[in-house]
């Protein structure tokens, strides 16, 4: 499993866990619908907070892997262009 499936698995199950324990609180209805209000906000901030960190890491790791592939062509590129200048392999 990804880890970015566990954090929203894990984000999901708190914000759940949390709701439930606001709804079945003894408060008043307008008190009980402020709480619901401020930990759904929350747990959306944390949410696009944990996307954004994801976003990075994908971006990071793509560029990583693009600048490898950058390299292992000028790698053949010059074995190619040695070969082909002396018709042999060097």
């Amino acid at each position: 499993m990804s880890t970015g499936k566990i954090v929203v698995g894990v984000l999901a199950g708190v914000a759940v866990g949390a709701l439930l324990g606001v709804l079945f609180a003894p408060d008043k209805g307008s008190e009980t619908r402020k709480k619901i209000s401020k930990k759904s906000s929350d747990t959306v901030n944390d949410l696009k907070k944990k996307f954004e960190n994801l976003m990075d890491d994908v971006a990071e790791k793509f560029e990583d892997g693009k600048e490898e592939v950058a390299e292992a062509y000028g790698k053949v590129k010059t074995k190619a262009a040695e070969f082909s200048k002396d018709g042999q392999a060097v």
